[in-house]
Parts: structure tokens; C-alpha cells; sequence
């Protein structure tokens, strides 16, 4: 099947996906945007998270298909220039270890942060919560969804 849907701004054609075929599969090895990581294919761990129509989602969960004529945004498609800032306070609050879990919980920071300019902790932890990562202990990454709240607020 061809599937044509919007990816970080931009009309993307892909031929030959098969049904079974996730969205995190098309968008890492046919449109060449790595940032979304494959771990789980299960849903599981979030690094896989990507904005589907402005919500979050795991991309391993979407069927291929199902993004046809919809809007997709990956990690490296939250700013038109540089860093967003919550990449940008991600790097400098230290909250990048081994990095396979950092695109999925910035893009579930960044839906918080739009949602809620300066969320509590316990709301941090919450949005977060379905975010996995084996390296931080999270405490650099609850700096840094604070550090980005902060940035954000202080324009």
C-alpha cells in the first residue's frame, strides 16, 4: 500500500508498506528520522514517542496505514530552527545518559509543557510516567521538564 501523510511539515510519500508495518518502522528506514527509538515495539518504554494529529503516542503501536493523510511530529520536528527548548534544557540540566530514551520523554515533556506552562513535580512524574529510562535514576530529566518550564515562562 502507499501511504502519504505529513511529517514535521513536509508531504511524505512511501510505497510498499505492508499492513503490518508500524509508523515507528516508516518513519526510522523510509523517511530517515532516526530520533524516534525502537526498544519495546511494545509500547511500553516511550522511545518511541511521537505527536499523531498533535497528540502523543507510541509509533510502534500505529499501524502505518493508519497515519495516511494525518500529521506527524518527531523529536526532530519540534523546532523549524536549532533546538526547542526543552531539548535545549535537556542537554543543559544533563538529562541525556545513553540517549535512547531521551527523544521520546522530550517530546512527552514538550506535550506537557504546552498543556501545562509550570506543572507541579507530581505532574511531571505523571506525563512521564509512561517513559522508561534505565540510565538517569530521572531526577536530571524532573530538572530538566522544570528547567524548560521555567525558560518558557520567563519569555
Amino acid at each position: 500500500m502507499r501511504v502519504t501523510f505529513t511529517v514535521n511539515g513536509s508531504q511524505q510519500t512511501v510505497d510498499d508498506v505492508w499492513e503490518g508495518e508500524s509508523l515507528l518502522y516508516v518513519l526510522r528506514e523510509r523517511c530517515g528520522l532516526p530520533g524516534s527509538k525502537n526498544a519495546c515495539e511494545q509500547g511500553e518504554c516511550g522511545s518511541c514517542t511521537v505527536y499523531l494529529d498533535g497528540s502523543p503516542v507510541c509509533a510502534c503501536l500505529v499501524a502505518a496505514g493508519q497515519a495516511e493523510g494525518r500529521t506527524v511530529r518527531t523529536v526532530e520536528g519540534l523546532s523549524d530552527t536549532g533546538l526547542d527548548p526543552v531539548q535545549e534544557a535537556f542537554l543543559d540540566a544533563g538529562a541525556v545518559q545513553c540517549g535512547f530514551c531521551t527523544p521520546g520523554l522530550i517530546v512527552q515533556a514538550h506535550d506537557l509543557l504546552e498543556r501545562v506552562p509550570d506543572p507541579e513535580d507530581a505532574e511531571i512524574r505523571e506525563a512521564l510516567a509512561g517513559n522508561l529510562c534505565r540510565c538517569t535514576g530521572y531526577e536530571k530529566i524532573l530538572d530538566a521538564v522544570r528547567l524548560a518550564a521555567a525558560r518558557r515562562t520567563a519569555k
